[in-house]
């Protein structure tokens, strides 16, 4: 298993009865207060075998909390938001998972172990499948200071990509240009995914702009899925965070890029 140990994934309110939103004294985005690690898992099984992972999910509220627990599709929109979806897709894999039970509760400040397992079949084909975990709030009813009651729900999803044999990504740079980044021109590449499981662009790129300012850039980490093509942007490495980098354009950047398995080098001009 690969995970993310050091991440956690944070949970909000998401569902808020419209009648009360922003009412004076109203209870926070908070009272829906999980945290689940890792927010992410990356395994790989052979078919017919079984795998058993662990989530943690911690509660932060000061009360005990109860959630729904089950399992949904995802899939990425085009700002790299996962979408998450309960209808069964033609190829899903989600029909291989077990979860310990759809409903648990968490007393307050307090965390609970949360067991599911993947068994592929005999007969899986090799390629990369994905699910989600979703981790839902009960919309348990939540007082105001002024003694009113209103359920507060919430949903956070924890992403699981399942590799079933000897699969990898097969990225490929296929064109770049400036977009719009935090409301901020930024330079973005153009990235293909024509292997048969999801990558990330890692490595450190150089520019220089039109002033001849050094400015060094990495990859967005957003995931490029198998099959799909992505948007990734070149994010500013800037030490100094109370000195903003601004760019002189045009910027040219090049340096080499990797990805688990691969590599490519780069260099282009970027104009707005």
């Amino acid at each position: 298993m690969k995970a993310s140990p050091n991440l956690r994934a944070i949970g909000a309110a998401s569902a808020i009865s419209a009648a009360l939103w922003g009412a004076p004294g109203l209870a926070s985005a908070d009272d829906f207060a999980v945290a689940a690690s890792p927010p992410r898992f990356e395994l790989t099984a052979r078919p017919g075998s079984r795998l058993r992972e662990v989530l943690e999910i911690d509660n932060a509220a000061p009360s005990a909390a109860s959630y729904l627990m089950k399992t949904a599709e995802w899939s990425l929109d085009v700002n790299g938001g996962a979408v998450f979806s309960d209808a069964l897709k033609p190829d899903s894999c989600r029909p291989w998972v077990a979860i310990e039970r759809g409903d648990i509760t968490v007393p307050g400040h307090g965390s609970y172990r949360f067991r599911f397992e993947v068994t592929p079949p005999a007969a899986a084909p090799r390629g990369e499948c994905r699910f989600a975990i979703l981790i839902e709030g009960k919309g348990q009813p939540v007082k105001t200071k002024a003694g009113l009651a209103f359920p507060v729900s919430g949903r956070i999803g924890i992403i699981v990509y399942l590799a079933v044999g000897d699969v990898r990504p097969q990225l490929e740079i296929t064109g770049g240009g400036v977009g719009a980044v935090g409301g901020e021109p930024r330079p973005v590449l153009r990235v293909r995914n024509s292997g048969d499981a999801h990558g990330r662009l890692e490595g450190f790129l150089h520019g220089v702009d039109a002033k001849g300012v050094k400015i060094d850039f990495t990859p967005a980490t957003l995931p490029i899925l198998a099959g799909e093509t992505r948007v990734i942007p070149l994010n500013i490495e800037q030490p100094d965070k109370t000195r903003p980098i601004h760019i002189a354009w045009p910027i040219t950047i090049h340096g080499k890029m990797f990805w688990a398995g691969g590599s490519t080098t780069f260099s282009q001009a970027f104009v707005p």
